[in-house]
């Protein structure tokens, strides 16, 4: 058995930074994702690899990396799943500060001096977020994921950041920055929610600590055909309770006087994001229900709606795709 975790890298200092980069069978993809992280890094970024892949294919390609990056594989010791092996990448971690990596995703040029900078100006907040780039499997750039909020020295509004989370997830993974210890005391991601354990992860650290927001695009989230989420979305029902989990646990963090409202914002959001799955795999008889939920919720409800969803944002990139025959 090897060392559970071994480094491949010469030996660094303390990180200031660990990229916690779950894999299983990376070769498509992995080669351009830690391309991305390589020109810009520093000896103080580390990239935490835990990989259970059946073949010694994607190891190969980590291993080409390791004379430009500082890395540290994680023998994943029967622990599969990505969120498992977040987990146990953050709790093996060595520095104070997180960030998640999915092998198909990408980091954009300046992300780590911008994140350096971020953890510079508040290093206490438990989370840092910034809108990320939506790219297809060719790293063509399809448009931007913004979040409805504003950038400002000081920490979001707490109440605001919950309300307006809580009708979409609208943070893609390979953009935040989190405070290890914020993470552990959360107690992690929950396993059972395969589909929405980043957007509950979200919605606990905010209710936790200090949230600042970033207006600058530093990271790109890959849209394909092949990804889990895609493949396994398709199972409506299972997609459906995956989404109001996450709102019957956080919705009583709402002030009483606005949780009626917002409990209309995001059961016609999980309507309209169940349609949108059903449609995606050749299913779209749920549509026009879903748009007659949004429209229920008055003028004023659903340009609110539109507002924190980003729907546009969210879906365009996606209609791209298909157009082009990338998804």
């Amino acid at each position: 058995m090897s060392d559970p975790n071994t480094p491949i890298s010469a030996p660094a200092p303390r990180p200031w930074l660990s990229v916690i980069l779950p894999v299983y069978r990376g070769e498509q993809w992995l080669d351009r994702t830690l391309g991305s992280v390589a020109p810009d890094a520093d000896a103080g970024v580390e990239v935490v690899i835990i990989d259970s892949s059946p073949t010694p294919d994607t190891m190969a390609i980590v291993k080409n990396f390791a004379d430009r990056l500082t890395l540290s594989v994680i023998d994943p010791a029967g622990v599969d799943g990505c969120s498992p092996k977040m987990n146990l990448g953050v709790a093996r971690a060595r520095a104070d500060h997180v960030t998640w990596l999915c092998q198909d995703d990408l980091w954009l040029p300046g992300r780590i001096a911008a994140v350096r900078q971020w953890i510079a100006q508040r290093p206490d907040a438990a989370l840092h977020l910034a809108p990320s780039a939506i790219i297809d499997g060719a790293d063509r750039r399809l448009g931007t994921w913004h979040c409805p909020l504003t950038e400002t020295p000081a920490p979001l509004d707490r109440t605001m950041l919950l309300e307006r989370l809580l009708v979409q997830n609208f943070i893609a993974v390979a953009s935040p920055v989190i405070r290890r210890d914020a993470w552990l005391a959360c107690g992690g991601l929950d396993l059972g929610l395969w589909y929405t354990g980043d957007w509950d992860m979200w919605l606990k650290l905010a209710a936790r600590g200090d949230v600042v927001y970033h207006d600058a695009v530093t990271a790109a989230f890959r849209i394909h055909g092949a990804s889990a989420t895609t493949m396994r979305s398709r199972d409506t029902a299972d997609f459906t309770d995956q989404l109001r989990v996450v709102v019957e646990r956080h919705i009583d963090a709402v002030p009483r006087e606005r949780r009626a409202a917002v409990r209309r914002l995001a059961e016609a959001s999980i309507a309209v994001n169940t349609a949108l799955a059903a449609a995606a795999s050749g299913h779209p008889g749920k549509i026009m229900s879903a748009v007659g939920s949004v429209l229920a919720l008055g003028p004023v409800g659903a340009a609110r709606y539109l507002h924190c969803s980003r729907i546009v944002e969210r879906l365009m990139p996606r209609v791209r795709a298909r157009l082009a025959g990338a998804l």
